[in-house]
């Protein structure tokens, strides 16, 4: 069955939508299958992976609006080698919409639960905010991982998306947890950089990624060509980083199967 997770911050312009699309692409070029969903109605996720958010005949608002099958709303060929499940204006609507119907916190757990075996690992683009669209994407997710910059606001916005996790944990997702914290678009001559990255392993510990996301101008400009770094320059600092962090993730999500397995073994 595919781990869902969560890319989200509710601060903007940490790295959210860069994590999630070449996070995914790193992990399709392992054989994976991955699925990205696309739930910030800017779409950036979307143009980012090669696809005119423009010209897609069906977006996020109709898988979870208008209940059109996963069938017809997925992208099967994007430019980073995973599916996708699209953005654009209209999931600004979704919001306004989602407000109406029945169960609509679970909206995309509902439209998930059949197609998520098919999947190794299924990320979710969170937008910048809590708002329905977040709460749906963690209601679906196993866990939430945070990218983050290492600067002195960043602790302060940590400490509220902790607080938010634990109480969407308690009213629409017992199981949610933290994934990992990424530290992203690190300067290691900026002194407050290694003091905020210090203590966020004081405090969190393993939680912390070891691979960090460097600043990185290849990273930046990937996205205007509809790519993921790995197929812009696979020799830029930022795209070996993200290979980095898809095998960590990977070691890390084969020791917690087998920690499952040996837990069911002894029950």
């Amino acid at each position: 069955m595919g781990k869902i997770i969560s890319i989200a911050n509710q601060k903007g312009g940490v790295g959210k939508t860069t994590t999630c699309v070449n996070l995914a692409a790193s992990l399709a070029a392992t054989q994976r299958k991955v699925l990205v969903i696309d739930l910030d109605p800017q779409g950036n996720a979307t143009m980012a992976s090669g696809v005119d958010k423009y010209q897609v005949d069906a977006t996020a608002y109709d898988l979870l609006v208008e209940e059109v099958p996963f069938e017809q709303v997925v992208v099967k060929k994007t430019s980073g080698g995973y599916d996708l499940i699209s953005a654009n204006g209209d999931v600004t609507a979704a919001e306004i919409k989602l407000m109406e119907v029945f169960a609509r916190e679970i909206r995309l757990r509902t439209a998930l639960a059949p197609v998520r075996e098919k999947y190794d690992f299924i990320f979710i683009d969170c937008p910048p905010a809590l708002n329905l669209l977040t709460i749906n994407a963690m209601a679906a997710s196993d866990s939430v991982l945070v990218p983050m910059q290492c600067e002195y606001f960043a602790l302060e916005g940590l400490t509220a998306l902790m607080d938010t996790i634990s109480k969407l944990s308690a009213v629409v997702n017992a199981d949610l947890k933290i994934e990992g914290l990424l530290r992203t678009m690190f300067d290691p001559r900026n002194r407050l950089s290694n003091e905020v990255s210090d203590q966020l392993k004081k405090h969190f510990g393993e939680k912390v990624y070891r691979t960090v996301i460097p600043r990185n101008v290849r990273l930046a400009e990937a996205p205007s060509h509809g790519l993921p770094a790995m197929y812009y320059d696979k020799h830029s600092a930022g795209a070996k980083a993200y290979l980095a962090l898809a095998g960590e993730i990977i070691r890390r999500s084969e020791i917690e199967a087998n920690n499952v397995s040996s837990e069911k073994i002894e029950a």
